[in-house]
């Protein structure tokens, strides 16, 4: 796959096994607006088609990951006009089980390979959420984080409020869900919206989806799954999902290479034909 452009909004070039999405609005910090949104969603869906992508890495070029929604649309609200973004219908399931806004964030949840962010500088209200849509989160220091959308008289409608119940405590999220409050990466790695402060977020986030990508890929894709659907699921139904997937692994020519590969000590070599 050539790299591509997304609506001159987001980037996908690849490294081998890895995908690398960015987005590129730098001259806005990658604010949000529909083209940035409908390009990070024609991403997800590009990816989810290519059967030799292992793992996605999600970053922002420039000074910063995302600055959340394009404060444009809070001008055409002082002024009576409608901008595009709020044309939009809330209501109405226009991607799956989400609308445009909520897939931004859900989108890499639903991937079946793992994603991981990498975030710097700025990563605040719809930026955030589509950063906690990832599986793995990297931060520079120093980074701000805010669920900011009380800033403008809004709740966080992004699609992170499913997943953020399990990064974090309840009156935590709660908390910065009523205040907005701006909290750099120390404290986002304390209550769990960081996994790791990097000083290159983007390099270390790299190294991290190429070494996932050396693995099984038959597996990664399982536990995918697995790992995100089991906060959601009884203890009986979690359980069978987890048999019911390694039956499905066991024993395949991805598996069996992965013991040769072990065992004769080598780099394994894997197909990346979905079954």
């Amino acid at each position: 796959m050539k790299d591509k452009m997304m609506q001159d909004r987001v980037s996908i070039t690849r490294h081998g096994h890895v995908a690398h999405v960015e987005m590129i609005r730098e001259d806005k910090m990658n604010a949000l607006d529909k083209d940035m949104m409908e390009g990070l969603v024609e991403a997800a869906e590009t990816l989810s088609q290519e059967d030799d992508v292992r793992a996605v890495v999600l970053s922002g070029r420039g000074k910063a990951f995302c600055a959340g929604l394009d404060v444009s649309n809070f001008a055409s609200m002082m002024s009576g006009e409608k901008s595009k973004v709020e044309t939009i219908p809330l209501t109405e399931r226009t991607h799956g089980i989400a609308n445009l806004f909520q897939k931004c964030s859900f989108a890499w949840h639903q991937l079946e390979v793992p994603v991981i962010a990498a975030a710097h500088n700025t990563c605040i209200g719809g930026g955030l959420q589509i950063y906690l849509g990832s599986d793995i989160r990297f931060a520079a220091p120093g980074t701000k984080f805010s669920i900011m959308e009380i800033k403008w008289g809004l709740i966080p409608d992004m699609g992170a409020t499913p997943i953020m119940y399990h990064l974090a405590r309840r009156d935590v999220i709660n908390e910065l869900t009523y205040t907005g409050r701006i909290f750099e990466s120390e404290e986002a790695h304390q209550i769990g919206f960081v996994s790791h402060i990097a000083e290159d977020p983007f390099a270390a986030a790299l190294e991290m989806a190429q070494t996932i990508a050396s693995k099984n890929p038959d597996a990664i894709r399982a536990s995918k799954k697995l790992l995100s659907r089991a906060p959601y699921l009884s203890e009986a139904e979690g359980l069978m999902m987890e048999a019911e997937l390694q039956q499905a692994v066991i024993g395949t020519p991805n598996q069996i290479e992965a013991v040769m590969a072990e065992m004769e000590k080598r780099p394994a070599k894997f197909s990346d034909s979905k079954k």
